[in-house]
């Protein structure tokens, strides 16, 4: 058997025991990896149960045989994106074994003999040594400035972990082994920040995971008027230490000299961009109120500060998305702010993504023309030649994508966004709306599962499962899941609609009543979005009152309207022509 082989965008190294994505090395236990290659010595064969039974566990090792192999095969699927309901790779045989579908080869030869593995890298976030805890923020900020600064010196190298993934880490007490195995990274960076009034300490250090050794260590002393550019300093001295990096540079390669725009020069208005950050992710009336007031403080400390422009814009979509406040209310704010961001800085790939929610109409005056996909999609395209890595750029892309019905390219979008920041709660809250729209609902169950786990208390994991319960027609399941965002939501009206949904759909039509009822008297008090109301009569079966609430919609807009051409539980309509002048109103007929 040869020691390498590929599949699709897999590549698999028998002799070391590691599986590949893009080149991307993704985190595999022994167990299921043995069942890997067990499949990939028989391809297009069956493999017996009982053959991976001798494989996997010797005679005289007693386990729970059939436990651990469903689970060991479970564990391949979710690390090769597969599904036991569609299987792309591994065909499960009833009562008889597995199949691997896909032909294999061996790995092409190396051409260029200076072709560089690209490693990966975790900067963990730095400690806190002041002994004061409102001193956080300011760790955490160097910490991100060292991760973005890194991410941008060596990508053809270099693949560094994102800021989101990494933060999950903090104040946590594993070992660097157990990181790295978590994150299946090669490299691990860790530090301290101590400051003064007017200088700052910082200590770094460079581990390799495989055996702990340090390859680097230092510890810094600057003024604080050069914080700034510190960071700068940090990266490229880490970098210089990666033997990979290191192996490059002694061939001639150069690490970039063009260092990378200041976010501001004010630390005042960093710290409030940073706190608002952290309450805008919390997606609650309250989080948003307050990581407004948070980046408004930071534009105060700095007008042009792009970045805290930046998130006003990405906030306001989200309030109209979530349904806090009427879509044409808030984009004119958030386009506001982008607008303000592309005069600071018009080569920043995140301010064209931003600028790809709010298309302006091609007229004299100065609207948004929100279906205007060819407009949107001339944005992204500007933001994927600026930074295609960067996580905003995909998801934006996916979602686009996944309006337009091309469900497999938003899915494979957000898996690559996924591949730096594997713990990102955002982008896996993404990865299981596209799943859950390409009908992929077992996986879409326990990617809602896992995100859960990481954010037990907010809202949108019990959202999620609600909808994916909906789609496998579990409505008992998906009903108590849409309670429960309820609850920890403080009655989010969006909630309230796609729970009346599932009651209706669930045969359950007083109570489905009586939330549209409870809908209907929150209407005076607040804005109901339309598509809240439009589920409820679905699943009342009430379809002209439904196709009312649906174009008014698409007018108003209501953003979770958009993905109308997949959302499942639209099926039933789609042979209506009244669903087909929807389309057209949207610029989505075919």
């Amino acid at each position: 058997m040869r020691n390498t082989v590929r599949f699709d965008a897999y590549e698999v190294d028998l002799s070391t025991g590691q599986l590949y994505k893009h080149g991307v090395r993704i985190s595999l236990r022994e167990k299921s990896f043995q069942v890997l290659a067990a499949l990939l010595e028989h391809p297009g064969e069956v493999v017996t149960r009982e053959d991976l039974q001798h494989r996997l566990w010797p005679h005289d090792v007693f386990v729970d045989f059939d436990n651990n192999l469903n689970t060991a095969i479970a564990r391949l699927r979710e690390a090769l994106s597969d599904s036991a309901d569609r299987p792309r790779f591994i065909e499960t045989l009833p009562k008889r074994g597995y199949r691997f579908r896909e032909g294999v080869s061996e790995r092409p030869p190396v051409i260029e003999s200076t072709t560089t593995e690209r490693v990966r890298l975790v900067v963990l976030p730095f400690l806190n040594l002041s002994g004061d805890s409102a001193q956080e923020y300011f760790s955490d900020a160097m910490t991100d400035e060292v991760i973005t600064e890194l991410a941008a010196l060596a990508p053809e190298q270099l693949a560094v972990i994102a800021r989101t993934t990494a933060m999950r880490y903090k104040g946590c007490h594993k070992d660097v082994s157990r990181i790295a195995r978590e994150l299946a990274v090669d490299y691990v960076v860790e530090g301290g920040v101590r400051r003064t009034e007017d200088r700052v300490f910082i200590t770094v250090q460079l581990v390799q995971a495989a055996d702990q050794t340090h390859l680097f260590a230092h510890k810094y002393d600057a003024a604080m008027r050069d914080m700034f550019s510190l960071h700068t300093s940090i990266a490229r001295a880490i970098a210089s230490h990666v033997p990979t990096i290191v192996s490059a540079l002694s061939r001639g390669a150069t690490l970039p000299e063009k260092a990378r725009r200041k976010p501001t020069e004010d630390l005042a208005a960093y710290n409030e961009y940073i706190k608002g950050r952290y309450e805008m992710w919390k997606m609650t009336g309250d989080g948003t109120a307050q990581a407004r007031r948070h980046f408004e403080a930071a534009l105060a400390h700095d007008p042009n500060f792009a970045l805290a422009c930046n998130a006003l814009a990405e906030l306001y979509w989200y309030l109209g998305l979530l349904g806090y406040a009427p879509s044409r209310q808030v984009d004119l704010l958030g386009r506001s702010y982008a607008l303000r961001a592309m005069e600071v800085d018009s080569t920043s790939a995140e301010t064209h993504v931003l600028m790809s929610f709010y298309p302006k109409k091609r007229n004299t005056r100065d609207e948004i023309d929100y279906y205007d996909w060819g407009q949107i999609q001339k944005e992204l395209a500007r933001a994927r030649e600026l930074d295609p890595t960067l996580r905003l750029v995909r998801l934006r892309h996916a979602m686009v994508q996944a309006i337009l019905g091309h469900i497999e390219e938003a899915t494979a979008e957000v898996e690559r966004a996924l591949e730096s920041d594997p713990l990102s709660f955002d982008a896996r809250c993404w990865l299981i709306m596209m799943l859950y729209l390409g009908r992929h609902l077992q996986r879409a169950l326990a990617e809602a599962f896992r995100i859960l786990d990481l954010e037990p208390g907010h809202f949108i994991p019990h959202y999620q499962l609600g909808y994916v319960y909906l789609g496998m027609q579990r409505f008992e399941e998906s009903a108590a899941a849409f309670r429960k965002a309820i609850d920890v939501s403080h009655e989010l009206p969006m909630m309230l609609g796609w729970l009346g949904l599932s009651l209706g759909l669930g045969g359950h039509r007083l109570e489905a009543q009586a939330v549209l009822d409870r809908l209907r008297a929150l209407s005076s008090q607040q804005y109901i979005a339309p598509t809240c109301f439009a589920w409820i009569h679905l699943g009342l079966g009430n379809i002209d009152e439904a196709f009312v609430c649906l174009e008014r919609a698409v007018d108003a807009p209501d953003r979770m309207i958009e993905p109308i051409k997949t959302y499942p539980f639209l099926d039933p309509l789609r042979n209506d022509p009244r669903f087909h002048a929807l389309l057209r109103k949207m610029n989505l007929a075919d």
